[in-house]
């Protein structure tokens, strides 16, 4: 049987770029069980199925503050290329040209943990819209508890937090 992606590996990967949440072209090949170079042949094979809002290349200064902050792109530090970075349109879309069970699942949990974190983007702006009304607050924290707990789980002590740049 395959490896099963769980939540909050997938959680763990996506970083916040130009304003939007991503995930990197090698973290997404640790995903989905394939090498970088396959993820970028299935791209550059399918240039029309990736548009501008699904997937961008980081600039340098980008790059370098992603190998300064994240031991895990340290390997990139001398590397010539530039990263891919694929919003959740453009993971998508990859599941439909990587094949087989491992790109299927791995996609779900993607997909997921992108809508979670939105869920819990929303929740916390309506809780800072409706200080004064104390009931919608009330469920608003309980369903923040919720998710929080749902992006989490039990990987309280694999917490790293997402870069901003």
């Amino acid at each position: 049987m395959e490896n099963v992606v769980r939540f909050n590996q997938v959680e763990e990967k996506i970083l916040t770029i130009r304003n939007q949440s991503v995930i990197l072209d090698s973290d997404v090949a640790i995903l989905y069980g394939v090498e970088t170079r396959d993820v970028n042949k299935a791209v550059k094979n399918n240039p029309d199925k990736f548009p501008e809002s699904y997937i961008f290349e980081l600039d340098k200064s980008e790059k370098k503050e992603l190998v300064e902050n994240f031991h895990r792109f340290n390997r990139q530090k001398h590397s010539t290329s530039l990263p891919t970075a694929f919003t959740k349109k453009g993971c998508y879309m990859l599941a439909t040209i990587l094949k087989g069970e491992q790109a299927t699942q791995t996609t779900i949990s993607i997909i997921e943990a992108f809508e979670k974190m939105q869920e819990m983007s929303m929740s916390i702006v309506e809780l800072m819209k409706n200080p004064e009304n104390e009931q919608k607050q009330k469920m608003l924290m309980q369903k923040g508890e919720e998710l929080f707990g749902d992006i989490i789980g039990n990987a309280l002590l694999d917490f790293q937090p997402h870069i901003y740049i």
